[in-house]
């Protein structure tokens, strides 16, 4: 609903599609209602998005795009940018990075990776956290966990390596049911052939040795090569980029995934999690 407090909360880059669309629109010679009649919308629905009263939802700048872009594709951007900003703050700066990486190296430990997760893990893992969430927080958080996974079929194909920890396998979010679900999925993830999923059992460390002591991380390249870490650790984020640490981290997961099962092992593994014959 369309407020006074939208208007002052509203982020820049919903400003800056405001403030282009009215450009544009003036240029042109229309008027609010001309140019919702144009986009499908109502004249009013145009007004609070030129005011910020209600920002351009993703509907819209596809309309804006088709109607007032010219083929610049500055509404197509605005789009993908504004999808950004709903990410939690903490994440905002690797969801970017990570949606063009070339390559990415991930470990996990207490809950199945973000990227691999289905709708219902997600919803449930989501939905169960604290401080409690808004329903419509949760479903927003939710899809946009669910587009982050665009990038196994992006062109070109990012080559992703992740190690699960085997306690996040038998953890169960949400229910039995659910998490048939999520295993059962991963089975079909580990089936592409730009994913590598391996397993880090829980008697990795019965010989004093366990290197992932230290939580989850994610190792990613960019495509101009630099190499960089993204760790989130209660809801705060790091993001190292200096070559020493970055080749700290790189070490340690190259021990984790030494102490990791086999491809085929972590596969026959989680497929008698999931009550699958193997």
């Amino acid at each position: 609903m369309a407020s006074a407090e939208n208007k002052e909360t509203a982020s820049p880059m919903a400003r800056m599609v405001a403030e282009v669309a009215r450009t544009l629109r003036i240029q042109r010679g229309w008027t609010q209602e001309q140019l919702g009649r144009e986009l499908g919308y109502s004249a009013a629905a145009v007004s609070a998005m030129e005011t910020c009263a209600q920002p351009a939802s993703d509907a819209m700048l596809v309309e804006l795009e088709r109607v007032l872009g010219n083929g610049t594709g500055v509404f197509e951007t605005a789009r993908r940018f504004m999808r950004m900003e709903k990410y939690p703050l903490q994440f905002q700066d690797y969801a970017l990075l990570e949606q063009a990486a070339i390559s990415l190296q991930l470990f996990a430990t207490n809950v199945v990776h973000g990227l691999f997760q289905t709708e219902a893990y997600a919803r449930a893992l989501i939905g169960g956290s604290y401080p409690p969430l808004s329903d419509q927080r949760v479903e927003e958080l939710v899809q946009l966990r669910m587009e982050r996974t665009v990038l196994f079929d992006r062109d070109p194909l990012p080559m992703i390596e992740v190690v699960i920890d085997e306690a996040a396998l038998r953890r169960v979010i949400g229910s039995e049911e659910i998490m048939r679900e999520q295993l059962l999925h991963l089975v079909e993830c580990a089936r592409r052939r730009n994913v590598t999923l391996l397993v880090l059992p829980l008697d990795s460390g019965r010989y004093g040795e366990y290197a992932g002591d230290r939580g989850s991380m994610s190792l990613l390249e960019t495509p101009a090569h630099d190499h960089l870490v993204y760790l989130e650790p209660q809801d705060e984020s790091l993001l190292i980029s200096d070559p020493a640490k970055v080749s700290t981290y790189a070490q340690r997961y190259a021990k984790i995934r030494s102490q990791a099962l086999g491809p085929r092992e972590s596969l026959d593994l989680i497929k008698r999690l999931a009550g699958v014959a193997v």
